[in-house]
């Protein structure tokens, strides 16, 4: 008898986040490894991947926000936690109080925290000028950090160049941590490893290069995404499906209705990708709706289970249909109770 499918189930893998761990682990050698759980853990849930990350060997969390912090902090007393992003007014406040660590980009210093200098060597985001360096106090800065632009593109040139600028201005701050290396980094550049990697996307074993994870870089994708088939039809030639009749039958074509759409983060763009019915490929036809798109069948009936993201289809495949990043296609699934239904295995 097949199980019931809900209209939106995300599952996740933390047994794959774990090996996950251990095998960036393993690329960063020396380097300490720290999770970066921002935006939700990219979608897969900071609460339970940052704990698990954790336990597999990570020894630092990472947010972007004082308040992605402070939940965290609740649930991980002694854990070292680093506010990546900047410091809204008052919120110095909220990050004594939660014992974070903080990164700073000007010569402004918030007191009595931990402080972690970010030097823009060529991202041309946050970050101050590498000569105003020179005019932070050190006492309380405990790290110095920048970010790679292009670590994930074919020509290596300007990470390199980051790499050796940052080596340089690393030199004016012993015993701080230095850190650099985002997903792509570690994976690509043992040189960008220096005292801690900073590792967000491969983490969830998404790949950081747009490719396979698992082929090409020993990485296990922790969430799932699964539907079902609610509604099956025929369209007779000429007969349409969706907004704006975007989709018209050529031939008579059975579809399936999935009751899932881009509020549920199945975005209009992806609109001809491919996802599981039943165990088959089968295309994406139509607009996407609000609630539902539809796929073309074969002799799939209602009920089949579809899997969106999972058993061999790859977030990274919608990412590169729709031209964009794996981790904005993850970032965009809704988990709001009442649309959808996220539970958590340890496989």
């Amino acid at each position: 008898m097949r199980a019931v499918v809900r209209r939106s189930e995300i599952t996740i893998d933390l047994g794959a986040l774990r090996r996950n761990v251990v095998r960036l682990s393993e690329a960063a050698a020396s380097a300490e490894l720290w999770a970066v759980v921002k935006a939700d853990a990219y979608g897969h849930g900071a609460l339970d991947c940052g704990r698990v990350a954790l336990e597999a060997g990570a020894s630092a969390l990472c947010v972007a926000t004082v308040q992605e912090g402070e939940e965290l902090r609740d649930a991980h007393p002694s854990a070292r936690i680093v506010v990546m992003g900047p410091l809204a007014p008052g919120e110095d406040r909220l990050a004594r109080e939660a014992r974070l660590e903080v990164t700073v980009s000007g010569s402004e210093l918030p007191e009595g925290l931990p402080l972690h200098l970010k030097v823009d060597t060529g991202m041309g985001r946050w970050g101050m000028p590498p000569e105003e360096l020179e005019r932070v106090p050190t006492g309380r800065v405990v790290g110095l950090m920048s970010h790679l632009a292009t670590a994930d593109e074919a020509d290596p040139g300007f990470a390199r160049e980051q790499i050796e600028r940052f080596a340089a201005l690393a030199e004016r701050f012993p015993g701080t941590v230095r850190h650099l290396a985002n997903s792509a980094g570690t994976l690509r550049f043992p040189e960008a490893r220096f005292d801690a990697v900073r590792c967000g996307v491969a983490l969830y074993g998404l790949s950081p290069f747009g490719d396979d994870p698992g082929l090409l870089h020993g990485l296990e994708p922790v969430l799932s995404w699964r539907s079902y088939v609610a509604q099956t039809k025929t369209l007779a030639v000429g007969e349409s499906t969706g907004y704006a009749r975007r989709f018209r039958a050529e031939r008579a074509t059975r579809i399936g209705l999935v009751p899932v759409g881009y509020a549920d983060g199945f975005r209009r763009a992806l609109t001809g990708t491919e996802v599981l019915v039943d165990g088959a490929r089968r295309r994406v036809v139509g607009a996407v709706s609000m609630d539902a798109f539809a796929v073309e069948l074969e002799d799939e009936q209602a009920g089949a289970p579809v899997s969106i993201i999972g058993d061999g289809v790859l977030a990274e495949e919608h990412a590169r249909h729709m031209g964009t990043i794996n981790y904005e296609v993850t970032c965009a699934i809704s988990v709001v109770p009442g649309r959808a239904d996220r539970s958590v295995t340890d496989g």
